[in-house]
């Protein structure tokens, strides 16, 4: 083996370790805290479920309202008229003219303090049920914009990948032109930049599906939370 083919086999362990290096480039350090607060933030206030919920509290509440005056109900007012100068031998009366008669019904009076705390538990469940599914949508947001993160980081590196493996087919198609080194390593070369152009691919697919959706959840474009 001559010195060209031991420098060319050298360049070939130089662009795996590389690779090797860009494979353990984390994410973490793209992680910004604040800007997860305004995703967060942008879904609860966007997210049609997130509306849903709170009209089933809206709701609940006015129901809930309701029944505290549900005993009124119960009482029925009318008017009695009777004359000044007239006398009634059956139903002889003490006033004359108009008198404002109140009959109170006591089953409806019995029945409203049962159907008030119905009414109030089911007004609690519905803020439960609201603080239940505002937990769950934050953490399924932090979870798509890891992702996120992720798939970006992921398609770094298949690009850089990319770039070593094209650099290195120039450099072994010239080597190769010359008579410095075999067929065998220059198609070598050629399969590594194929297969890095294909997790290159599969990396900008991953990115754009965790993109779509985060903004599924944010009801709007990243591009447009600032």
């Amino acid at each position: 083996m001559n010195k060209n083919i031991i420098k060319l086999s050298f360049l070939l362990i130089f662009i795996v370790f590389t690779n090797n290096i860009y494979a353990q480039e984390s994410f973490i350090k793209d992680i910004s805290y604040p800007y997860l607060e305004k995703l967060i933030a942008t879904a609860k206030k966007n997210y049609p479920e997130v509306k849903l919920r709170q009209s089933q509290v809206n709701a609940a509440k006015s129901n809930y309202n309701a029944t505290k005056f549900a005993w009124l109900d119960g009482l029925t007012a009318s008017y009695i008229y009777s004359p000044q100068n007239s006398i009634n031998l059956s139903t002889p009366t003490i006033f004359k003219g108009y008198q404002l008669a109140v009959s109170l019904n006591i089953g409806q009076l019995l029945k409203n303090p049962a159907t008030t705390n119905a009414a109030k538990e089911t007004y609690k469940v519905a803020e439960y049920q609201q603080s239940e599914y505002l937990l769950s949508l934050e953490a399924q947001v932090k979870r798509f914009y890891f992702a996120y993160l992720e798939a970006q980081a992921e398609l770094r590196l298949r690009s850089n990948a990319v770039l070593d493996a094209e650099g290195a087919v120039k450099q072994l198609k010239y080597a190769f032109q010359k008579g410095e080194t075999t067929f065998q390593i220059y198609n070598e070369q050629l399969n590594s930049l194929y297969n890095q152009n294909s997790f290159k691919v599969q990396a900008e697919l991953a990115t754009f599906t965790a993109k779509t959706n985060l903004e599924e959840l944010l009801g709007t474009k990243l591009e447009e939370i600032k």
